[in-house]
């Protein structure tokens, strides 16, 4: 067994949320803002849907091992964006169905060895096949907080959590940090993180912080044992496609 099932559970029942949440919008409701700068719902739908196929581009390359780009180029990403927030609610639902089908099927005709084949996304660095699940997951449930539709940091599944918390910690930036310490209540503590305070928080409020979903609310600084604000600015970051040095064999269970 190897953590390619468990991923796979957790990204199907990921899907079906959103897709839930989806299917719950109006045309009015997708055309309003999201929670990103300059994109509507529909702009936030859009590119969920084709995220999918940029990631079958990536399982295509794992499959064939001819270097197959996640997007075309970036121009090309954006004008598919574009071109595909204005879609009704009832095109926006079947188009990201029909996308996560396809990705899905691409998932599962994979062969085992093919898992194990290093590919690279629009940033590097590059990574085994097998992280392209734990991308896409991470996709889904950012995404599905940015729709401001009801589904936010708390929402977010614990082993999701866990996971992108570690993921987060392993790329930290140690040049830009703005805090020391993170200590998560009831859980571990990261230190010697670079300057800065010390902070406290439950893992899902530190996790919308570090990665730009959260002004910091639900963080607290850690002063002489005392709870204080303000919070400092989370570093200028967003999380990597992937650590570096990830194992090329699917491991039993990641992190």
């Amino acid at each position: 067994m190897t953590v390619l099932l468990t991923l796979q559970a957790e990204l199907a029942a990921s899907t079906a949320r959103f897709l839930a949440t989806a299917a719950s919008l109006t045309e009015d409701d997708i055309a309003a803002p999201s929670l990103l700068p300059g994109w509507s719902r529909g702009h936030v739908l859009a590119h969920v849907a084709g995220n999918a196929d940029s990631h079958i581009n990536l399982l295509t390359w794992a499959r064939t091992g001819v270097e197959t780009p996640q997007y075309p180029t970036d121009a090309a990403r954006e004008t598919g964006i574009e071109a595909g927030a204005g879609r009704t609610p009832a095109e926006h639902v079947a188009e990201l169905a029909a996308a996560d089908a396809r990705l899905a099927a691409a998932v599962h005709d994979l062969p085992e060895a093919a898992w194990r084949a290093t590919v690279s996304g629009m940033r590097p660095p590059p990574h085994p096949a097998w992280y392209i699940l734990v991308r896409r997951l991470r996709e889904v449930e950012v995404h599905h907080v940015d729709l401001a539709a009801g589904y936010g940091p708390a929402d977010w599944p614990e082993t999701f959590v866990h996971r992108e918390l570690h993921d987060c910690l392993r790329c930290w930036p140690y040049g830009q940090s703005t805090v020391s310490e993170i200590t998560l209540r009831g859980g571990r503590t990261w230190r010697d993180l670079g300057p800065g305070p010390a902070v406290e928080g439950d893992a899902a409020d530190v996790l919308a912080w570090l990665i730009g979903r959260s002004d910091g609310t639900g963080v607290r600084v850690v002063t002489e044992g005392r709870l204080s604000t303000p919070v400092p600015v989370a570093p200028p970051w967003m999380t990597m496609p992937a650590p570096a040095d990830l194992p090329a064999t699917p491991p039993k269970d990641y992190p």
